[in-house]
């Protein structure tokens, strides 16, 4: 009985379904589970590398980090981000940040993002000035400038100078490096240009409207020399009519 079943084609048709379900369930149980996918997100980076909470926050005030996000996602275009560390910033000079109008903050934080995607071996044959998020790069607003010597990438801004220091992410299309200083552009931390010197007062032009007393000398005024050849021309018709009176008054003895 039990060689028939053995040999009918039922069971083996059976056992042969039995074993692929086997092979099947183990080959799934060892599979690793597939890595979740996502949209990129510079605030979940810089949270898994740690000692970035000033920058997050700062990326989430101004919306910075959003604006990152946003491009990365929905466009081809990579980018570069230098992230300051927690140090960083608390080596700034006391207020430095609360200084700052919101428009400067955004300005800061673009400051620190490159619309291109660098790896650190294309630092070496880049072009400086840089042109960052925050715009003009004209020597006295916002130039960036990067050099490569060996390992190490220099950047400076004509305020300070630093180095990167990690690599904290790439992906291809985003870069992510640790820099130790906050990159201070030069038209906010740089040197202010001195106010324009103030017009030279104009003269007041001498004239009949001037109310500046004539200096006193001999010479009589105008209203003085007026008043003394009236004068004069009275005494002298008065000398006259007395002469004239005294000569008819002589002629008639």
């Amino acid at each position: 009985m039990s060689t028939n079943l053995q040999s009918s084609p039922i069971c083996k048709l059976l056992l042969l379904f039995i074993l692929q379900c086997i092979i099947i369930t183990t080959t799934v149980a060892q599979a690793p589970a597939p890595a979740p996918s996502g949209p990129t997100n510079i605030t979940k980076i810089l949270e898994k590398a740690g000692q970035f909470t000033t920058l997050i926050r700062l990326f989430k005030l101004t919306q910075v980090g959003d604006q990152i996000n946003t491009q990365l996602n929905n466009s081809n275009q990579g980018m570069t981000v230098f992230a300051p560390t927690d140090n960083a910033f608390s080596a700034l000079k006391a207020g430095t940040l609360n200084s700052l109008s919101d428009q400067q903050k955004v300005q800061l934080l673009q400051f620190h993002v490159l619309p291109q995607y660098l790896t650190t071996s294309q630092f070496q044959t880049i072009s400086n000035p840089l042109r960052t998020q925050a715009g003009d790069s004209a020597s006295n607003k916002f130039p960036l400038n990067i050099t490569s010597s060996g390992n190490q990438v220099n950047v400076t801004t004509g305020v300070m100078d630093t180095t990167v220091s990690n690599t904290l992410y790439t992906d291809g299309s985003l870069a992510v490096y640790q820099v130790d200083q906050v990159l201070l552009p030069m038209s906010m931390f740089g040197p202010q240009s001195p106010a324009p010197a103030p017009a030279p007062a104009k003269k007041k032009k001498s004239g009949a409207d001037d109310d500046t007393p004539a200096t006193d000398d001999s010479s009589p005024s105008a209203d003085a020399s007026g008043a003394v050849g009236f004068g004069g021309l009275v005494r002298v018709l008065i000398v006259g009519s007395v002469g004239v009176i005294v000569f008819i008054a002589l002629s008639c003895l």
